[in-house]
């Protein structure tokens, strides 16, 4: 129980800076979708360009950082020479693609379809070299317990995106994507000026015959990286050539922007993936551990199933996030979400071949399911649209999380409280049927009420049977003297 309030602890550190960080972040929404109406295209733009970075990331981090957590945690290592020798290779390899891409710029752009717009990539490409860079410091701070530091930085550079985003767009009404890019690109270079301390007064050197070894470790979890992030990515790659010319780029966006009311989600997960990696690798030779994971596995579950039930019961609200001309997309969220659930899921069942060195076996399950999203992206996007991409997305995480399940319960098994989980996802979904079956002729503050009452059921029932109220922090003094 101890280090599961340690990980609880951590997780609302990191949560700090993931959770309300992209909150912040939903302001750039509503910016973008006021002043980049739906039939420019421009948020589709911005939409696709970050599916490329996004996977650009993965690739030039090439699987060092769960590497990093591996090596750092192994008793005959050095860890201030693995962190030395995964900073040393990130950044070389990040220098190499921001060079080439620059060097080769018209015709990079051309190919991917910027050809009057190469300026857009070269800011991209010097900006997601840098955060591939970043992503060891960052490492390396989650690795020393330095979450309050990790959150600071994280949230400085959500606070500057957000005010120079105001500036251009909203006081200087600039209205064009460029000005999008570019502040990224300076907000990203900014944050890394408060690595000095990471980056200066190293002792060890680069160990090249470290490096064999973690790379050995890392090219099964690259592949992993980009089988998972082809996931999240490929359907808004696959859209636009799909559904070719302006048409493309305006529903890419109107889904693009309806996505963003779903990813409170991804929040949750990335806030518990920070913690969590680096917790069950420490932990790993702990004799409880298998059941401390199985009950971080459920609180997980039971804690997305809260919020997507809130999302959706809020929807009417939170809807005005994004401009009205892209409320027509709003029926993607729930599926969206699911599948986050479920991404977060295998997540958390991953670290059973991580543990045991079999990092190969994700590489298969993640290929799998990025199979299943691109074949129904690529049959279904014809005839429904955005509304494909979300049911593929569902589809290709529910893949990769049954493969994982079944495959981790013979190499290493863990007890999981199925029975339990099962009744919360039961009870979820029912509540949520609910929700849905409310007339839209109600008015607001009736639908709001009922959908309130259905979330503090759901609430009521995980408090009276996992969380009393007697054992939680701070008010649990109370409850015990009553």
């Amino acid at each position: 129980m101890a280090n599961l309030k340690s990980l609880a602890k951590d997780t609302a550190i990191y949560g700090l800076s993931s959770i309300v960080g992209r909150f912040l972040n939903y302001l750039l929404v509503p910016l973008y979708t006021a002043k980049l109406a739906a039939a420019s295209g421009g948020y589709g733009v911005i939409t696709e360009v970050y599916s490329y970075v996004a996977l650009l990331l993965v690739l030039l981090t090439f699987g060092m950082e769960t590497t990093f957590f591996r090596f750092v945690n192994k008793t005959d290592e050095n860890p201030e020479r693995v962190y030395v020798t995964a900073l040393a290779a990130v950044s070389g390899v990040a220098i190499l693609f921001a060079t080439a891409v620059l060097l080769l710029l018209d015709p990079v752009a051309s190919a991917i379809g910027y050809a009057d717009h190469p300026e857009y990539i070269g800011m991209m490409a010097v900006c997601v070299a840098i955060d591939a860079f970043q992503c060891i410091p960052f490492a390396y701070l989650r690795h020393q317990g330095r979450s309050l530091k990790f959150a600071t930085l994280k949230l400085l550079f959500i606070f500057l995106n957000i005010l120079l985003n105001l500036l251009f767009f909203l006081v200087l009404d600039c209205g064009d994507v460029f000005y999008a890019f570019a502040v990224n690109l300076f907000c990203t270079a900014f944050v890394t000026l408060f690595f000095r301390r990471e980056l200066t007064g190293l002792r060890q050197r680069p160990d090249p015959a470290l490096l064999r070894r973690m790379l050995a470790y890392a090219w099964p979890v690259l592949i992993l990286g980009i089988a998972g992030i082809l996931n999240q990515t490929a359907d808004k790659m696959i859209f636009p050539r799909v559904v070719e010319g302006t048409e493309g780029k305006v529903q890419l966006g109107i889904y693009g922007a309806c996505v963003k009311i779903a990813m409170i989600m991804a929040m949750i997960t990335q806030a518990f993936r920070y913690a969590y990696e680096p917790f069950v690798f420490a932990g790993q030779n702990d004799r409880n551990s298998r059941e401390t994971y199985a009950r971080a596995m459920k609180f997980f579950i039971i804690f997305t199933l809260l919020a997507f039930l809130m999302v959706m019961g809020y929807i009417d609200i939170l809807k005005y996030l994004i401009g009205r001309d892209y409320w027509e997309g709003l029926r993607v969220v729930p599926v969206v979400m699911a599948a986050e659930i479920m991404m977060g899921v295998y997540f958390n069942l991953s670290f059973w071949y991580k543990l045991t060195d079999r990092t190969v076996w994700g590489a298969w399950f993640s290929g799998a399911g990025c199979l299943v999203l691109v074949t129904v992206n690529v049959l279904f996007i014809p005839r429904y649209g955005y509304m494909a991409c979300a049911w593929a997305g569902f589809a290709g995480y529910a893949t990769a999380m049954v493969l994982s399940y079944f495959a981790g319960q013979h190499y290493y098994p863990i007890r999981y409280p199925l029975k339990s989980i099962g009744v919360y996802v039961l009870l979820a979904a029912f509540f949520f049927i609910v929700m849905k079956m409310v007339p839209e002729a109600w008015p607001l503050w009736a639908r709001l009420g009922t959908n309130t009452v259905c979330i503090a059921l759901f609430a009521a029932h995980a408090m009276h049977y996992d969380f009393p109220p007697s054992r939680l922090p701070v008010v649990g003094r109370y409850f015990r003297k009553k």
